[in-house]
């Protein structure tokens, strides 16, 4: 991914920031006006979000540091890392949704809301489900997984609020017992979506590559004129680049600058087809 894409990648970012801070002041001071607690809660839960968007926002600035010294590779895997975070947050947000449905069943607030605080919740939800759809949009544009990660919290964000509307729906017309069990159901929800989001952080932080995948570029490579067989490929994420490792055999007779033919070959057939970039292919004798 170059630089110039994570510079647009900001723009995702920036724009959750400054839809968090706005729903978040709105909420806060129509819940407090219109004595909704649910409303309240969801401006709060808003502005926790404004941290995962700063992480993101960090993730991909560091991420657009070229190498140096400490780090031959460039900075990619800071864009994972913000992933990372925002996926715990979003966990965090998520289990405490949760607790306080089952706090709510316990304890049930009897007090009615004034029914306009709902349509404040529900122009969140539309706000933010836009905003949702431009990260993704985005996100898939510039190949950022940070990005990625703050669409799905966009999300559910947007779900929250939805939820936020039918409690105090319920509430108003004093069904108190729909608030905790909407609540509850959108807990699930964020939950299973942050899940996502770190399973896929864990796994490239850890070095690991698809094997369907791998198994295409190795297809690639053996497939390429003057390629006896791969004897071995390894491959791994930097941020959404793949970096490629392979040791394959070619005829012994050749000289070297034949073999370095094949190689050349085998970069450029592997940036076309799979726009990978970093290649290192060690040649042995057949």
């Amino acid at each position: 991914m170059v630089n110039q894409d994570l510079k647009k990648g900001e723009m995702g970012a920036w724009i959750s920031i400054g839809a968090y801070i706005f729903l978040s002041s709105i909420k806060l001071v129509v819940g407090y006006v219109g004595e909704s607690n649910a409303l309240r809660a969801d401006g709060l839960n808003n502005l926790t979000d404004v941290v995962a968007s700063i992480a993101v926002l960090i993730g991909l600035k560091i991420a657009q540091k070229p190498a140096d010294e400490n780090h031959k590779y460039g900075h990619s895997k800071a864009e994972t890392i913000a992933s990372l975070v925002a996926g715990i947050i979003i966990l965090s947000v998520g289990l405490q949704v949760i607790y306080s449905s089952f706090q709510l069943f316990l304890n049930p607030i009897n007090s009615r809301p004034d029914l306009y605080t709902a349509f404040v919740g529900l122009f969140s939800a539309i706000v933010m489900f836009f905003v949702y759809r431009f990260n993704k949009k985005l996100s898939k544009e510039v190949g950022s997984k940070a990005l990625y990660s703050a669409a799905q919290d966009n999300r559910s964000d947007a779900l929250v609020s939805i939820g936020t509307v039918i409690g105090i729906t319920g509430a108003y017309f004093g069904l108190a017992w729909l608030d905790p069990a909407t609540a509850a159901i959108v807990g699930v929800l964020i939950c299973i979506t942050a899940w996502g989001i770190l399973k896929d952080a864990v796994h490239e932080l850890t070095d690991g590559f698809e094997a369907n995948q791998l198994n295409e570029i190795e297809s690639t490579i053996s497939t390429t004129p003057g390629v006896k067989f791969v004897k071995e490929i390894k491959a791994r994420l930097a941020g959404n680049q793949p970096l490629v490792d392979a040791t394959i055999f070619v005829d012994s007779s050749l000289s070297v600058s034949q073999s370095h033919e094949i190689t050349e070959d085998i970069e450029n057939r592997l940036s076309r087809q799979h726009n990978i970039k970093y290649v290192h292919i060690h040649i042995e004798p057949y």
